[in-house]
């Protein structure tokens, strides 16, 4: 298998998108992760452009990597500047990274509008500078920045500008779609005049964004006409509208188009480390992020599950382990047999023929009250342990009430009080809580820790409420979705009814429930 070099700019490139931010530490922590992913090179950012730069490439310095290199990141010198005068070369070349990624301007309207210099100038930037950090010892990177642009505006200009860092001694030439205004039969018309131009002679390497939403299959169409480098970010962080994916473009060259870019084991890792650095960027990772997201294996449909359940290719491009990812059975109103008995057999419930009907029955009838299962596998389970006859309520309820009281100075206090029999014995009990829910759960689990003590480490994480029929103002149906954690799970439940304190009862008796049933039930109590 031929082998196309992975190059990731989530540190300086990704940084700039909105809200992105991380510490020195933290971008040590990415770089560890993208090296044991197997990239081969890791661009770190402009060494000495600010404090936490400085810090991070004296981290840098002192690390051990397995396979990734690092790249420092700069520009050609200024105007009128001798290369070795320009103080930001200097601090590239002083720096312990052993490769240089070295941006220059291609396009004309930017030499006119931005740098202000004549064409013949340019020219001599990019050599020079090119040359002066190959002759301290450095690998170069030639990063020519807007080259498609400045490629359809003046081809003969744009292939000079490569030529000079060719010449200067660049190991690279990286064609950057800087405004992501390229489509795939640009940039593949583009990379093949590049490659028939300087085949052979250099590497070529591919750079996008993704304000088409291109970014992706721009890079792949520049490896179809040679290129074997390909920039990008992890889960596509970028300015505007982000990079190129690596998350997408490695599993695309592995999978789908017979290159080598990381190889089978480290691919099945692939995952875990888009989630690792999706947690270091405080950024959540989109459910529906190709390959790795939580719906990029999700099927709902009926006839899907089933097709599934009979031969997985029939829905899916590739099998999920292959990127570390898993299949998962969305329950809901389109659901089948299959969903139900999919499930069913993840739960080692025994349900018969009579079992799957009346759950479908059941499930479609609640997700038309408004019920949403989708997004709430604890209730969806106790759902199916009841149709098979595997459930037993932790309670029964004799009645509870609720009050909230507002002083003169607006401090809010609520209480509830709860009446429930548990094994046999009644239980009265009063708890104040921060709302009406708090309350509410205090008081429950007041009695039921008494009789299964694992219940006090189920920790309420999300509460959301949702109005489902707005026309009728506030004697509206409501749904309430409840997450919960415990003992490093998560799962969450639901109640719906016109009224939100019942609707939030329903879902916080269900989530213990839940808990209780996943604990191994009385056996633990």
């Amino acid at each position: 298998m031929e082998k196309v070099k992975l190059y990731d700019t989530t540190l300086r490139d990704g940084m700039q998108g909105p809200g992105m931010s991380l510490s020195a530490s933290e971008k040590v922590r990415v770089v560890h992760a993208l090296d044991q992913l197997g990239v081969d090179y890791i661009e770190a950012g402009f060494p000495a452009s600010n404090p936490k730069e400085v810090e991070l490439f004296e981290m840098l310095a002192a690390e051990r990597l397995q396979h990734a290199r690092i790249c420092a990141f700069g520009m050609t010198r200024r105007k009128g500047v001798e290369a070795e005068d320009d103080e930001a070369l200097g601090l590239l070349a002083d720096c312990f990274a052993p490769v240089v990624t070295l941006v220059g301007k291609t396009w004309a309207l930017h030499l006119e509008k931005v740098t202000r210099v004549e064409p013949g100038e340019n020219l001599a930037m990019i050599s020079e500078s090119v040359a002066f950090l190959v002759e301290r010892g450095k690998e170069v990177i030639y990063d020519a920045e807007h080259f498609f642009d400045g490629y359809r505006d003046d081809p003969e200009y744009a292939m000079e500008c490569l030529g000079a860092a060719l010449e200067a001694g660049a190991f690279d030439l990286s064609l950057c779609d800087t405004n992501g205004s390229s489509l795939p039969d640009q940039i593949a018309e583009a990379t093949a005049a590049v490659r028939d131009e300087f085949g052979g002679r250099v590497e070529i390497g591919i750079h996008t964004h993704n304000d088409a939403e291109c970014g992706v299959a721009n890079a792949l169409a520049a490896v179809r006409e040679g290129a074997r480098l390909v920039q990008g970010t992890m889960n596509g962080y970028g300015e505007r509208c982000g990079n190129a994916n690596l998350v997408s473009i490695i599993p695309a060259l592995e999978l789908k188009m017979g290159y080598e870019a990381i190889g089978s084991d480290r691919l099945a890792t692939l995952s875990s480390v888009a989630h690792e650095i999706a947690d270091l960027v405080n950024v959540p990772l989109d459910a529906d992020q190709p390959y790795v997201g939580a719906n990029a294996f999700a099927h709902k449909g009926g006839m899907h599950v089933a097709g599934i359940a009979s031969d997985a290719k029939t829905f899916e491009h590739l099998e999920p382990d292959t990127v570390g990812n898993a299949r998962t059975v969305l329950p809901s109103e389109l659901s089948g047999k299959a969903t139900i008995r999919s499930r069913a057999a993840e739960l080692d419930l025994d349900l018969d023929e009579e079992g799957v009907d009346k759950a479908i029955e059941a499930l479609k009838t609640r997700e038309h009250e408004g019920y949403h299962y989708e997004a709430a596998r604890g209730s969806f389970d106790l759902l199916l342990r009841r149709c098979a006859g595997e459930y037993e309520p932790l309670f029964t309820l004799e009645g509870f009430r609720v009050t909230t009281e507002m002083d003169g100075e607006g401090e809010v206090s609520t209480e509830a009080t709860l009446k429930i029999w548990v094994e046999g014995e009644r239980h009265l009990c009063v708890a104040e809580g921060n709302g009406p829910v708090n309350a509410l759960d205090r008081a429950l689990r007041s009695a039921l820790t008494e009789h299964f003590p694992h219940l006090a480490d189920v920790e309420l994480t999300g509460y959301r409420v949702r109005i489902l029929d707005s026309d009728h103002g506030t004697g509206a149906g409501t749904r309430v979705l409840l997450d919960s954690a415990a003992g490093g799970r998560s799962w969450g439940t639901t109640g719906v009814s016109r009224n939100i304190i019942e609707a939030s009862w329903e879902a916080l008796v269900d989530s213990l429930e839940f808990a209780f049933a996943e604990g191994g039930g009385r056996g633990d109590g």
